[in-house]
């Protein structure tokens, strides 16, 4: 049996499936704040892949499998002259925004990154677009990207609110295959049973383990597992396109399914119905490449650096720092011994603290080894102490308030303390939209300047930050604005 056809042999598949696929098949989406965010979101991923392009080891993983391929129509890779095919132009793209940990992020049960999933939509779009202009046919429009991104959010995004892959050591990027398989299925025109098919394949395939986002393992593949999670994605989708049968209950079969392997045999819990919560509520990561349960640490702790300035104090000064924070915090970034590369850094919120209280800054340049090597920074990361808060843990929950809560309160040698400084939400945070995107488009026009010549980071700007012009623009044209010449 080639497809997963309905006969009275097969199973009917799990409903799981069912609401996953027939979301993105006839949810009607009317959001007017999801389109503005996802504008947002869209460019500001574009701006982190740009970015990105600056690290060796990014650009080393980038590129055709066999290096000078071509592919004709082919989708286009931001930033460089690559054309490739839609699978590895997706983990290309993937890679490229999740390289520096500065793309949107969604907190839950799970956490996650849901622009992860633009390298799969993106490629898959300009793909289909290109190859529909060489044949006489209306391309896809950058509308049609936006609403595969809001659905893919709502996906990844629900999925995380009540369940945690991280607590059976699955990594999140498993919601990201997920998600975009699901959208990349409808861009490809996939029929309903073939969409179920799709999705199936995507529960049943290998999982991530978390193993890479840890000590004493941390490394480098948690910078480009999302590229994988989507670039896989496409290649299911078009598996399942061409008649590859799927496994309709691979979520509740007994011992074999997902749930009895992987999930310690709980079924999946679900808060709220697919819409578009995911999308208006997204976090955009605007001050601070680290990982988002820091982002409010840093931000007082930049404040703190002014105070210890303006008394004339230094670091030096400093006997003791109490983070009060949230389970979450503790669980992936309260790190204590030995931090071996950038990526282990990043996830360190002792790290990323005591950076900023040295030097006042934090970029992604901060997490390299010739500024770990300062003595002062270990030093610094020994006299922090991080206690939960349970009411922190509970707000970071609760789906009205959604906080990513840190207090710093700092003791100098003499007994004196300073006043503990809360911050309950990050710029990036909705509650503080209107304050961030100013800076979330500055973060866009720095990132072109990495890439670009003035005139064609005009041409990209015009477009850009003109959503209603933006959104009717074809896919192909819009990524053509990205193109460089011969280099990357």
């Amino acid at each position: 049996m080639s497809t997963l056809a309905r006969t009275k042999r097969s199973p009917a598949p799990d409903q799981v499936l069912v609401d996953i696929v027939d979301y993105v098949l006839n949810h009607d989406m009317q959001s007017p704040l999801a389109y503005e965010t996802a504008c947002r979101s869209l460019i500001d991923a574009l701006g982190c892949a740009m970015e990105a392009l600056d690290y060796p080891a990014c650009r080393k993983l980038l590129g055709p499998i066999i290096p000078g391929t071509v592919v004709p129509n082919g989708a286009r890779v931001p930033g460089t002259n690559y054309q490739l095919d839609p699978v590895q132009a997706a983990f290309n793209l993937g890679s490229m925004i999740r390289w520096l940990d500065f793309n949107d992020t969604w907190l839950a049960a799970e956490w996650g990154h849901p622009s992860d999933n633009l390298g799969g939509i993106l490629a898959v779009a300009d793909w289909l677009s290109r190859t529909a202009v060489a044949t006489n046919r209306k391309p896809l429009l950058i509308k049609d990207v936006l609403t595969a991104m809001i659905k893919a959010y709502e996906i990844q995004g629900c999925i995380a609110l009540e369940n945690s892959f991280n607590q059976v050591g699955l990594d999140h990027v498993v919601l990201v295959k997920v998600a975009s398989t699901a959208v990349v299925a409808k861009l490809l025109g996939l029929t309903r049973d073939k969409m179920i098919n799709a999705v199936s394949l995507a529960w049943v395939d290998g999982q991530s383990l978390r193993t890479y986002r840890h000590a004493p393992n941390t490394g480098t593949r948690k910078s480009w597992a999302a590229g994988d999670a989507t670039s896989r994605a496409v290649r299911l989708a078009l598996m399942a396109k061409a008649g590859e049968m799927g496994y309709p209950t691979v979520l509740t079969a007994p011992v074999w399914g997902f749930y009895d392997a992987l999930f310690e045999g709980r079924p999946f819990q679900f808060q709220r119905p697919y819409g578009s919560y995911v999308m208006e509520n997204v976090l955009f990561k605007i001050s601070y490449p680290a990982e988002f349960h820091s982002q409010t640490a840093v931000e007082a702790a930049m404040t703190i650096h002014g105070q210890l300035k303006a008394m004339g104090r230094t670091i030096e000064d400093i006997r003791k720092i109490t983070i009060r924070t949230h389970a979450a915090c503790l669980r992936i970034i309260d790190k204590q011994g030995p931090l071996n590369n950038p990526a282990d850094r990043d996830h360190c919120i002792q790290y990323v603290v005591a950076v900023m209280l040295l030097y006042g800054r934090l970029g992604a340049a901060d997490y390299e080894d010739n500024i770990a090597a300062d003595p002062r920074i270990d030093a610094l990361r020994a006299k922090i102490v991080c206690v939960e808060d349970p009411q922190f843990s509970r707000d970071y929950l609760d789906p009205e308030k959604r906080s990513i809560a840190n207090a710093l309160a700092v003791e100098l040698n003499d007994g004196s303390h300073l006043d503990e400084l809360l911050v309950e939400y990050p710029i990036g945070h909705r509650r503080r939209r209107s304050e961030g995107i100013p800076l979330l488009e500055a973060k866009f026009r720095r990132n072109l300047a990495r890439r670009f010549p003035a005139s064609q980071q005009t041409a990209i700007l015009e477009v850009s930050l003109d959503h209603a012009r933006l959104q009717t623009m074809p896919v192909q044209d819009y990524l053509d604005l990205y193109v460089i010449g011969d280099r990357i």
